[in-house]
């Protein structure tokens, strides 16, 4: 994959994952040829406000053809921060998506209520993820039945192996950031 001049991967990591996600961020952002940006999300406040405030800051940060990846409970915030009226990316990649809907995790405070964001989305999910069950991946298809879904048999929660393939998907996720609705 040709890497972009000045190209940034905007990689926002699960609940507690600042250290666990950081060598998956950093194989997704070497095989784009991208500066990565990894900020750290707060373990304090696991609030929708508490993580949707720097993943929103974050996307106001985008230039056109960065990408944007989320991974877990970091991909359930960023839906939440794209259903927002802010500046968001054209597309962006979330990686084993917890679903919080009554029929799964059943956390209302996190459950994501829509609308379906504008952006377009690739839901990428393992077969054998250990920590977010590869039903949650059905779940959020139901919720936006406007988005990719990408299965992958083996790679677990932190996608061993598969950072080329997820890289791969931010080509078609990309673009020109959209202005807030």
């Amino acid at each position: 994959m040709a890497s972009v001049a000045g190209m940034r991967l905007a990689f926002f990591h699960g609940a507690g994952g600042y250290d666990e996600d950081r060598p998956l961020a950093a194989a997704v952002a070497a095989a784009l040829g991208a500066t990565l940006d990894y900020p750290r999300l707060p373990d304090h406040d696991m609030s929708v406000a508490g993580w949707t405030t720097p993943i929103i800051a974050g996307l106001r940060s985008l230039s056109a053809g960065d990408r944007v990846v989320a991974h877990s409970f970091g991909a359930s915030m960023m839906l939440q921060a794209l259903s927002r009226p802010v500046p968001a990316p054209s597309g962006a990649v979330l990686l084993a998506m917890p679903s919080w809907a009554p029929d799964a995790w059943d956390v209302a405070d996190y459950a994501f209520t829509g609308p379906e964001p504008a952006t377009r989305l690739r839901l990428h999910h393992c077969r054998d993820d250990d920590v977010v069950p590869f039903g949650h991946l059905a779940l959020n298809a139901a919720l936006l039945p406007s988005a990719a879904l990408i299965e992958h048999d083996v790679g677990g929660h932190q996608f061993d192996g598969l950072a080329q393939a997820i890289a791969a998907s931010t080509d078609s996720a990309s673009g020109v950031p959209r202005p807030p609705r």
